[in-house]
């Protein structure tokens, strides 16, 4: 054969072969799967290359890259809940496929077993066995670092809205965000925050501390936030039966009530890494039912939760949130385990056609260390957090050393661009207009005025009456705070006045303030502390009968409180009231030989000593006022005074002590919660009846649940009683099963407030009883109500039952009255 054969057979070969590598070459499809209305990422789905078994599941941010040499002509994505999605790709070619999904709707089909059980059930019954073995609070001691990331945008803000003159300043936000990540309606960033913190656990005494060790803020300027954006007060653990979430009761899914809350499918069995799972679907039995709907991969040999992705039924009954989702990640450390990564979404609005606000909370987990306590000591008392003096002043290269996971491009745009926007001076419009909202103060440079809903108010006695006043400003001084107001009557054409300061002695690591203040003006004696005062402009309109009791009191306090530790604060109080009735003859303190003393006038000196214990009670605090984020422990208080004879003008000579507890019981997400309130009172010596315990009534047609609201003002005195107040929520339990009622979402609620109450022989003779004022000396005073909450998101109605002390008339007995509230 001739050499030009063998080199043309060679040629052929060698294109053969360059064919057959040409042919092999691979290529990468990278990507993400996310929700198509929400844009948020979807986790462990499984993509297919059609017509191959080429594919993988989505991490825990919804990414996939399958890198391949088997072609294809498109990409599939089948995920349960969701309708299935192919998108065409390029043969051959490295290349960016998105995949978003599109829910499927709320009805899924039924599985009917015709032999033997529900194979899920198996699996869930050996995981709620497994519980305790898995559930890391088993543990004697563990600790981690937790990494949070957490995000509010306003969202929903349509073509039309975005092009009003109120958004033309920031316009620019708009044009920067990624559609992809923030929906066809572009969002606004309003808040960001970055912690990275230390998290420690016993079990022997139960005991937990944090300590956050870097925290960057962008958007709000409040340092105490800080607190509540580590790890320990936002940590869902789908181990416990019951999940509180926006102090709503939600079933856990592996409940060891389960069963009774959900119906559960067998999805699948596939291999998580090394971990061969199991895959269950759930959703609640009934419609509106706190409780979830989602899929858990449960490990076949240890009946643990490998990962957890779940979400709120759309029909749930809670207010102001349109959609809330939580996928959860776990990994086994030394044979426990642990979660690794956590998120959680939730999107906050009115309606779903209402702009809102969408929250996103990312949190990963390392560095575990196990059942390696620390000394007692260390943790100090109840669930302590501590915020390092640094925290706040780190480093961007501190921040690009120690984030679990780098910022996204978007992420890195939006702290640049919230920044912007508080330079603009329609965002200092937007804060001014919220604050005033929310506070009743206008701020005005040092000085804060109001609050507005005290400016303008009418009563019998004072006529239209006018009120001036505030508060100094944070920019004024963040230590020490002046304030005071004055105020005309027109028709008693009597001035008023007020005039005071506090001042922190210290901020850490707990708080001690001082203060003073001077007050002279009207007041409701008989109105709970709840009560609207004499001033409020909307009590002039809410009132059953004119006000005409009222009582001019010249008050001087001076206080200083001390927090000892969280959730224990005490304050002591050296006051002078001087009080002189108004309102006629009738409302005049007269003695038993029929005379007045003094002008007409009681005047009174005592030191007080008040005692207040909510463990492991949070807040969120301003400069000087703070918000309870609320304890699960009941919360006691104990209340001692001494008068001073003598001291200041005081004339009498008692010692008054109160305790009083409030708590919170919770039942079912079926049942819902009962909050409860107990008080005892008792008077030591002799006291007119405006010294007395005057038990809170109610004029008005406002509901007020810290008073009787079928009492009237001056109605009842004590100076020993003792009370208790139940109020039931069933949250929804027969509304939820009326289909016509259903969609009101709609709540019961129901209440029985019961008080005992006496006054001594000494007493009684003080001073005489005017005609309205008498002592509990039939019984019980016993009222109740039943009524329907949570009507348009925002009011109730009670109807309420004078019980005992009726009055002549039975329509007086009855009443009707309208509250407002903000709940979830």
């Amino acid at each position: 054969m001739s050499a030009s054969f063998f080199r043309n057979i060679g040629f052929i070969v060698l294109c053969c072969m360059l064919w057959i590598q040409a042919g092999a070459q691979t290529y990468t499809i990278r990507g993400k799967v996310y929700n198509s209305e929400t844009k948020e990422p979807l986790p462990f789905v499984p993509v297919l290359i059609k017509g191959t078994t080429t594919g993988m599941s989505t991490d825990f941010d919804g990414n996939f890259s399958i890198t391949t040499d088997k072609l294809g002509d498109s990409l599939v994505a089948v995920y349960v809940g969701y309708q299935r999605l192919a998108k065409p790709i390029l043969r051959g070619q490295n290349q960016e496929v998105n995949m978003p999904l599109v829910l499927e709707g709320v009805n899924l089909m039924e599985v009917v077993v015709k032999a033997g059980e529900n194979p899920a059930w198996r699996i869930i019954r050996n995981v709620i066995s497994h519980k305790e073995k898995n559930n890391r609070k088993r543990l004697g001691a563990y600790q981690y670092e937790s990494y949070n990331k957490v995000e509010f945008d306003l969202n929903r803000i349509s073509k039309e809205m975005r092009e009003r003159k109120i958004f033309k300043p920031i316009q620019f936000v708009f044009d920067n965000v990624d559609s992809v990540n923030s929906g066809e309606r572009p969002s606004l960033p309003i808040f960001i925050t970055e912690t990275l913190s230390d998290f420690y656990y016993r079990t022997d005494p139960k005991l937990k501390k944090e300590v956050i060790k870097a925290n960057k803020i962008t958007g709000i300027e409040n340092t105490s936030i800080t607190q509540v954006m580590g790890d320990m007060y936002q940590n869902i653990n789908v181990y416990d039966n019951n999940l509180i979430i926006f102090e709503k009761d939600f079933v856990s899914p592996i409940s060891d009530n389960g069963f009774f809350y959900y119906k559960y499918y067998l999805e699948d069995s596939l291999f998580i890494g090394s971990t061969r799972c199991y895959q269950i679907r759930f959703k609640p039995k009934r419609a509106q039912e706190l409780c979830f709907s989602g899929n858990m991969w449960i490990s076949d040999t240890t009946w643990a939760v490998k990962r957890l992705e779940m979400s709120i039924p759309k029909d749930a009954n809670i207010n102001f949130i349109n959609a809330a989702s939580v996928v959860q990640e776990f990994n086994q450390v030394d044979s426990t385990w642990m979660l690794s990564k956590d998120r959680l979404v939730i999107d906050f609005a009115m309606n779903q056609k209402q702009v809102g606000v969408y929250g996103r909370k990312t949190t990963s987990y390392t560095d575990f260390v196990i059942n390696q306590p620390k000394e007692v000591k260390f943790y100090e008392f109840g669930d302590k957090i501590v915020v390092e003096d640094s925290a706040n002043t780190k480093s961007e290269e501190f921040w690009q050393q120690h984030r679990h996971d780098s910022l996204t491009e978007r992420e890195q745009k939006i702290y640049h661009m919230i920044d912007t926007i508080k330079t603009l001076p329609i965002y200092k419009t937007w804060v001014d207009i919220f604050t005033l909202f929310v506070s009743g103060y206008k701020e005005v440079n040092n000085f804060e005025i109001g609050p507005y809903f005290n400016l303008l108010s009418y009563n019998k006695i004072e006529g239209p009456r006018l009120r001036f006043g505030g508060r100094t400003s944070s920019k004024f001084s963040r230590w020490y705070e002046l304030n005071g107001y004055v105020a005309y009557g027109f028709q008693d054409e009597k001035w008023k006045y007020s005039l005071g300061f506090k001042t922190f002695i210290t901020k850490k690591p707990h708080r001690q303030l001082v203060g003073m203040t001077y007050r002279s003006d009207y007041e409701i004696l008989g109105q709970s502390q709840n009560g609207f005062s004499q001033d409020n402009l909307f009590a002039s309109f809410f009132r059953t009968s004119p006000l005409r009791n009222l009582t001019r009191v010249d008050y001087t306090y001076a206080w200083y409180e001390r927090e000892w530790l969280d959730g224990l604060t005490t304050k002591i109080t050296l006051a002078n009231r001087i009080m002189t009735p108004l309102g006629g003859a009738k409302y005049l303190y007269y003695r038993n030989d029929g005379s007045i003393g003094d002008k007409g006038r009681i005047k009174n000196t005592e030191v007080r000593l008040n005692v207040r214990f909510a463990y492991k009670e949070k807040y969120v605090s301003g400069d000087f006022t703070r918000i309870s984020l609320g304890t699960r422990w009941p919360v006691v208080q104990l209340n001692y005074a001494k008068s001073l004879q003598n001291a200041f003008e005081g004339e009498y000579d008692y010692q008054k002590f109160v305790i009083n507890v409030d708590d919170r019981v919770r039942f079912s997400s079926i049942l819902g919660y009962t909050d409860y309130t107990l008080e005892a009172g008792k008077i030591w010596g002799a006291v007119p009846y405006p010294l007395m315990e005057l038990h809170g009534g109610n004029e008005t047609y406002v509901y007020d649940y810290m008073s009787y609201n079928m009492m009237k003002y001056y109605e009842f005195a004590s100076d020993q009683y003792a009370s208790v107040g139940v109020y039931h929520h069933f949250e929804g339990l027969l509304f939820n099963k009326i289909p016509l009622l259903r969609k009101l979402k709609w709540r019961e609620v129901v209440t029985c407030k019961s008080l005992w109450g006496s006054v001594s022989d000494q007493n009684r003779k003080t001073l005489i009883f005017p005609s309205t004022l008498r002592a509990l000396d039939n019984g019980p005073y016993m009222e109740a109500s039943a009524g329907i909450e949570n009507i348009f998101k925002v009011f109730r109605i009670d109807a309420l039952w004078r019980m005992t002390y009726q009055r002549p008339k039975a329509s007086d007995n009855f009443g009707v009255k309208v509250g407002f509230q903000l709940s979830f």
